[in-house]
């Protein structure tokens, strides 16, 4: 640790980087046990999927600190490394929530031995590297199964989650978390047939016994049930989404011990998580940061886009994004409503060409500030991608 440490202090003296993965990457290469040392008498809650890990991990986290200290890889890296950079920041957490990619999940379970597993929803995301959906659901699929003593807070409404667990978890908790996008999830991944969608959120195979399980936690226009009984929730965080992760916290700190009571004041507090849903006044703009890296979040994230406001878009295709672009032909961006719309970014090329085939006038600078400049002054909504976001970011604070 000590060595790992001061990695990440070179780090930061060459501006190459915070040090929370250099940290972790440095002391495993020393002991490759340390992850599992780390974190050897603590209880481990795993947060994977492809969409909303960090916000569901910032939710856990916030929720088990109403009960004891708690240990989280707040900074977003969420492979092995990062948690082990997690773990050494409080060495006396008594709960500790890592947010786990997704292709990592099988490495980093078998170090831990988690207590407890939060499975969001599977789509198509990075796909220069990532597997196949259905492939990456049965790899969690023998994740689940290797673990048989962890609870398994999942997603009722997406098929990948169910038939992952449902087929290997033997404490499932299942959560009326919504899914907006179902590009993914049109045939049964039990047998290939389509899946059959009902009314709202109901879904079901027209082959096998694969459908949709009977949520024990919803959530309906700010009132949620469980367990526990109705009980309201009102967020900061915007959409409806946003609910269903708060939802996925409470189940989960439910079956830690840690009751609604407790935990909703602490959830219930935040209202923007590692900068997304900031507001940030630059020049003669207010701008709101909202993050969407693939088709599912664009899904999510189209919701929250029902005013006229100024839109900038901001896309870049590095190794943490993914270096395939070709996931902007499966964004709705048909469905936005007239209004000014700039393109930036290090593919505005890219997203230039799918919003004119999308019928949008819009001006395009790769330069995301530049970009800024061309839109009407006042309220601007800005979506980014993940490297691009951060990149933003860090300019904006700069320029503060």
């Amino acid at each position: 640790m000590a060595a790992g440490r001061g990695a990440a202090w070179l780090s930061r003296r060459l501006g190459l980087g915070q040090g929370s993965i250099i940290t972790g990457r440095v002391a495993l290469l020393l002991y490759p046990g340390l992850l599992g040392r780390l974190a050897a008498g603590k209880t481990v809650v795993l947060v994977s999927g492809t969409n909303g890990k960090t916000t569901t991990s910032h939710l856990l986290a916030a929720a088990l600190r109403s009960a004891g200290p708690t240990a989280h890889n707040l900074s977003g890296a969420n492979m092995a490394d990062g948690a082990v950079a997690a773990l050494a920041a409080e060495p006396h957490a008594r709960y500790v929530v890592l947010e786990v990619d997704e292709l990592h999940l099988p490495r980093v379970a078998a170090a831990v031995d988690p207590a407890g597993i939060v499975l969001l929803s599977l789509t198509r995301d990075q796909l220069d590297r990532g597997a196949e959906v259905r492939t990456t659901a049965a790899k969690i699929r023998d994740v689940l199964a290797r673990h048989p003593k962890a609870f398994v807070v999942t997603n009722a409404d997406d098929p990948l989650t169910v038939w992952a667990a449902g087929r290997a978890a033997r404490r499932p908790i299942w959560i009326g978390a919504g899914a907006t996008w179902q590009g993914d999830a049109a045939i049964c991944p039990q047998c290939g047939r389509t899946l059959d969608r009902g009314r709202g959120e109901l879904w079901r195979c027209t082959g096998c016994r694969v459908r949709r399980p009977h949520p024990g936690w919803s959530y309906q226009a700010s009132t949620a049930h469980g367990p526990c009984g109705r009980f309201a929730l009102r967020l900061r965080l915007p959409g409806r989404f946003n609910a269903g992760n708060a939802l996925m916290a409470l189940a989960a700190a439910h079956a830690l011990g840690v009751g609604v009571e407790k935990t909703l004041p602490a959830v219930s507090h935040l209202d923007e998580i590692g900068g997304r849903y900031a507001v940030v006044r630059h020049g003669q703009h207010t701008v709101r940061l909202l993050l969407a890296k693939n088709p599912a979040g664009w899904a999510e994230t189209l919701t929250l886009l029902d005013r006229p406001r100024p839109l900038l878009v901001i896309v870049n295709a590095r190794e943490a994004d993914g270096r395939d672009t070709s996931w902007l032909w499966d964004v709705d961006f048909e469905a936005l409503t007239a209004r000014p719309v700039a393109a930036a970014g290090e593919h505005a090329a890219d997203l230039g060409v799918r919003l004119s085939y999308a019928g949008l006038d819009h001006h395009t600078a790769p330069d995301p500030l530049a970009a800024l400049a061309l839109l009407p002054a006042g309220e601007v909504d800005v979506v980014a991608n993940y490297t691009a976001f951060h990149q933003l970011r860090r300019r904006l604070r700069h320029d503060r």
